[in-house]
């Protein structure tokens, strides 16, 4: 089952908003400092946050990072990170204090209640494929218990306005290029002076240094988490996307399961299966065998920095298939309800622009996608290619620099005016 839907996240919203209204009388009388940073992640100590952790602390600045775990602690410790609990009492005061808030999925990264009247810098975790922001009506989904009743066009209202003066909060929304930017601008609301061309601070690891160096990093990593794993095996992640709190109908069955395992086997490879953070599906396969691995993100927070170590990418609506054609990685969309998720989520473009014409729709035609680009160099080229066209029409920038541009979009954004809220 899945562990979050927007209906239940817009109750608890609208259930707290005495503790938003009270957060905001806080941060009128509390002061905040020019010179104080917070950063936080949704997905613990990496992204796009940790990459512009490094460049911030490489200038002489030290922004404390707001953990939502003793791991995340734990982990930030060991990269010499200061770390504050930040559904605490000190996680709601430097959240307060700090003139420069960062985040990258909401402001449930920081301490939620304290972010008014901050600079806030949302890195945002991915080039969207799938409609989000106010672009969707997945994001203004009401509560299941009021949504057959007369009052629910008010609540989706409110939880419009809610959504927009939120989004005005945001000062800086970097963008990975100018198409790029047109999405982020409509989903968030923002103007353009808000939605800088800079690159994602997120992908820099996926331009620095020389290829091969990057892929022994990145097999490395996977070796790391997954031990038990032959280091010869290629590797192969499958990411689905997050349901908006329905069940993933991609789950194989066993037919498919003993057609996916006689593939892997025939290439010597290995399936990594990464299911959304927010959802779970069982690929858990009815037979025995080491040639399919859970890659959750208990044991990976941050898959990015592996994707150079893949021998190819099998996802759906993922923002991964953007991400990996910066490798460039062979990609093979599987998509059974494209139709439907269309209806109710919607797509920038059309989901061919992304995934070409052939996607799979259920993992018997996956299963044949995924044998021929490991057994056929012809195929896998032709799917490279794929990729770098991909690469080309959304990412302005490939030099490993996209957290110093952010970097330096803030500084120029505070140096004026100072932190406060922003407005359109």
């Amino acid at each position: 089952m899945a562990s979050f839907s927007f209906g239940a996240g817009n109750a608890r919203k609208l259930a707290t908003i005495p503790l938003y209204a009270a957060g905001r009388l806080l941060t009128l009388v509390v002061p905040r400092s020019r010179s104080e940073w917070v950063i936080g992640c949704a997905v613990g100590i990496g992204d796009g946050a940790l990459a512009l952790w490094e460049v911030a602390a490489a200038d002489g600045r030290s922004p404390v990072w707001l953990v939502a775990s003793e791991q995340e602690a734990t982990d930030a410790a060991a990269r010499g990170i200061r770390a504050v609990p930040k559904r605490s009492l000190r996680g709601l005061w430097r959240t307060a204090r700090a003139g420069v808030v960062v985040v990258t999925h909401g402001f449930g990264d920081v301490n939620r209640y304290a972010v008014s009247g901050a600079f806030v810098v949302q890195l945002w975790h991915g080039i969207p494929l799938k409609r989000i922001g106010v672009d969707s009506p997945e994001t203004l989904r009401v509560p299941a218990a009021v949504a057959a009743t007369p009052v629910a066009g008010s609540v989706r209202a409110l939880l419009r306005t809610m959504f927009r003066a939120a989004a005005r909060r945001i000062r800086v929304l970097p963008a990975a290029s100018h198409l790029v930017r047109g999405r982020l601008e409509s989903a968030f609301a923002l103007s353009d002076a808000a939605v800088p061309v800079t690159g994602e601070p997120r992908v820099d690891v996926l331009s620095r240094g020389a290829a091969d160096d990057r892929r022994a990093h990145a097999r490395a990593a996977i070796g790391r988490a997954l031990p038990r794993v032959e280091p010869s095996s290629r590797f192969v992640l499958y990411a689905p996307t997050w349901r908006d709190g329905a069940a993933d109908p991609a789950v194989p069955s066993a037919e498919e399961w003993s057609r996916i395992i006689e593939v892997l086997r025939r290439r010597d490879a290995t399936l990594l299966v990464r299911s959304h953070p927010l959802g779970a599906g069982d690929y858990a396969p009815p037979l025995p065998t080491d040639r399919v691995q859970s890659l959750g993100s208990d044991l990976v927070a941050d898959v990015t920095p592996l994707l150079p170590g893949l021998d190819a990418l099998v996802t759906d609506y993922s923002s991964l298939a953007f991400d990996a054609s910066l490798v460039p990685l062979p990609t093979l969309f599987l998509a059974p309800d494209v139709e439907e998720y269309g209806r109710r989520r919607g797509f920038y473009g059309t989901y061919a622009d992304v995934a070409g014409d052939d996607w799979a729709v259920d993992w018997t035609e996956a299963a044949a996608q995924l044998d021929a680009v490991l057994g056929d160099d012809a195929e896998r080229a032709r799917r490279i290619e794929r990729a770098i066209a991909l690469d080309t029409r959304v990412h302005a920038y490939r030099d490993g620099r996209n957290a110093e541009r952010v970097y330096r979009a803030i500084l120029a954004g505070t140096v004026h005016d100072g932190p406060r809220e922003g407005t359109r």
